[in-house]
């Protein structure tokens, strides 16, 4: 094989090194095109209405995104430093490399941010991502792997859209914005070629330090597949690998040293800058296991899906659930190609090994704990680099493999790879050889793809569920807060942000260009151990105000409460305590007056200036 040319995970019969390297056309432009229809599909819930809808799995999280936007439309507008922000948890602020920031798409959007608002750049970015990542997935495999156009438009779409994907999609667009990452694995399969290290080893660390700003631990899960197929790729190919070792071990040093020279300083901040912290506290990610039943039944956000047999076995993410007839068909694939193909049997041993390793601590069948331990069993909570990692997503991995078995399986198919329906050996030459294999092509070829589309249409996603959420108070929006809030000096919203809480007045600051500093919010920090929780630590106050809204009613107040109120709000360095419309504004307004003193109507809004309270 020419070693210049494709990958050697290629067979030579899957793309042929010689042909001449492919120009975008007429049926690049199509796949293109139905993955940007697929992704306004996905997001229609959102665009019916975009200025009031959020995921109605996850509103917290598509609100927290939301914020994120308008944190990259603020860094720019006011050059501030993006890896910190005191406009959220204020006064001591939120490290934003310790938290799912998006910073690599944050940023470059913040003009669509500052023009039509963070609403809008959420719902446009969402579908935009979808659509990006099967695109490059598409392009990948149509001129890295598989030359049938067709074969690679399904795998891309199933790489771009799995139902583990979109489940993301409700609210975590971090996790669906996967479109570096076919571009990182086609550049690390081709390093090692003759002449080049030094320039690959440039544009794959340009990549990773990129990644590394749009998702850190999807970036950590692509690095540990490429380990285990090039793994797998020196066990079966030792004489190959042995010859290209020298230049693959040269590239990846050059590539490794550049991502670590433009990322050191982020990385050192996210672990040791101000709201850093180590691990979770109780290591709780790591009960995520995936459950054995979830990879044969069908996703929530599919044609074919229930929401009923959610609530059985969706304890945790859906990060498989393709339903019986893909896993029917992948491994059908797989033992036909396991002989013919070297990327398939790759393709098998990530599917072999990441499945396993998704299992968990303990095995988890149809909704159900059993007492059998798992990998995660041994795997310490506090481990580096996974000390932050659910093992149900490790099947994320899984999720890309059977995406290129489908491609493989198609071309097979199509013909551009060895058949899988071998001629008979003794008579492969002559006419009655020939006629025979022929007429088993005719109907394995319409059989082999009739199987394939059956087991990706009932995947075809659905619209994003999403609910209605009402915008900020006009006192907001149209800027009444000013005169009352001075630089310097925060917006107390009642109830205040948390990750309980937090949705309707953790809005007002995105909305608004977070022209005010609010305390709480939806993140993740350190408590006093170091460890990390999500939001900040409950002061007196922000803990009183959430035992009210749980009851009902507004417990007796002593003199206690009120000087803790007032302590509190000196922390947070307030000026001002806003209540907006809420369903338990009643009983918040008599809380808060109770602590503080009669409220004053301004607008649509209750308002008490605390100034003369806290000096």
């Amino acid at each position: 094989m020419n070693p210049t040319s494709a990958p050697e995970l290629v067979e030579p019969d899957a793309a042929d090194p010689g042909r001449p390297r492919r120009r975008p056309g007429r049926a690049d432009a199509l796949a293109i095109g139905a993955y940007v229809l697929l992704g306004v599909l996905v997001c229609l819930n959102y665009w019916v209405d975009v200025q009031h809808r959020v995921s109605s799995h996850l509103p917290t999280d598509h609100s927290w995104f939301e914020w994120l936007f308008t944190h990259g439309a603020y860094s720019v507008r006011h050059l501030e430093n993006p890896l910190f922000t005191a406009r959220q948890n204020a006064p001591d602020g939120v490290n934003m490399m310790a938290n799912t920031s998006l910073l690599g798409m944050t940023i470059p959007l913040a003009p669509v941010t500052w023009l039509f608002g963070p609403q809008v750049t959420y719902a446009l970015y969402l579908g935009g991502a979808l659509a990006a990542t099967a695109a490059t997935s598409y392009w990948m495999l149509s001129r890295h792997l598989v030359r049938s156009r067709a074969g690679a438009f399904v795998g891309g779409a199933f790489l771009g859209f799995a139902p583990g994907i979109v489940h993301h999609a409700n609210g975590q667009p971090n996790f669906v914005s996967n479109f570096l990452l076919p571009v990182i694995v086609a550049r690390v399969l081709r390093l090692g070629r003759p002449g080049r290290w030094r320039r690959d080893g440039i544009v794959l660390g340009l990549l990773v330090a990129y990644q590394i700003f749009i998702n850190e631990e999807m970036l950590l899960l692509t690095a540990l597949a490429c380990l285990v197929a090039v793994a797998a790729y020196v066990v079966q190919r030792p004489r190959a690998a042995r010859e290209r070792a020298g230049g693959f071990l040269a590239a990846l040093g050059v590539g490794g040293g550049l991502a670590l020279l433009l990322a050191a300083y982020p990385i050192w901040f996210q672990f040791n800058g101000p709201q850093s912290y180590r691990g979770l506290q109780g290591g709780v990610f790591h009960n995520w296991g995936e459950d054995l039943m979830a990879f044969v039944t069908f996703a929530r956000d599919t044609v074919a899906g229930d929401e009923a047999v959610e609530k059985t076995i969706g304890l945790t993410e859906q990060n498989t659930w393709f339903g019986w007839p893909l896993v029917l068909v992948a491994l059908a694939a797989l033992v036909l190609l396991w002989r013919r193909s070297l990327a398939a049997r790759i393709a098998g041993v990530l599917v072999l090994v990441f499945t396993v390793a998704a299992i968990g601590p303990k095995v988890r069948f149809n909704g159900v704990e059993t007492t059998v331990d798992g990998p995660w069993a041994y795997v310490p909570d506090d481990l580096p680099l996974v000390e932050m990692m659910m093992p149900t997503r490790l099947t994320l991995v899984v999720t890309g493999a059977v995406g290129v078995l489908l491609a493989l399986a198609w071309d097979a198919l199509a013909g551009h790879g060895r058949s899988v329906v071998p001629a008979p050996r003794a008579a492969a030459d002559d006419a009655t050889g020939t006629g025979r294999a022929r007429a088993r092509r005719r109907w394995v070829r319409p059989v082999g793809y009739a199987a394939i589309a059956l087991a990706v249409l009932p995947l075809f996603p659905r619209p994003l569920p999403a609910q209605h959420v009402d915008l900020p108070p006009h006192f907001i929006t149209a800027g009444g807060w000013r005169p009352y809030v001075p630089a310097g000096r925060t917006l107390v919203p009642v109830p205040i942000p948390s990750n309980v809480h937090g949705l309707p007045t953790l809005r007002w600051s995105a909305l608004t260009g977070h022209e005010f500093p609010v305390p709480g919010g939806y993140f993740i920090g350190p408590n006093e151990l170091g460890e990390g929780v999500f939001g900040a630590p409950n002061r007196p106050t922000s803990t009183l105000i959430y035992a009210t809204m749980d009851a009902g009613t507004v417990p007796a107040l002593t003199e206690e409460n009120r000087r803790q109120a007032v302590a509190d709000l000196r922390y947070w360095q307030a000026s001002v305590v806003v209540l907006g419309a809420h369903p338990r504004e009643a009983v918040l307004r008599e809380l808060m007056t109770g602590l503080l003193g009669p409220a004053q109507r301004v607008d649509d809004v209750w308002l008490w200036d605390v100034r003369p309270l806290v000096g």
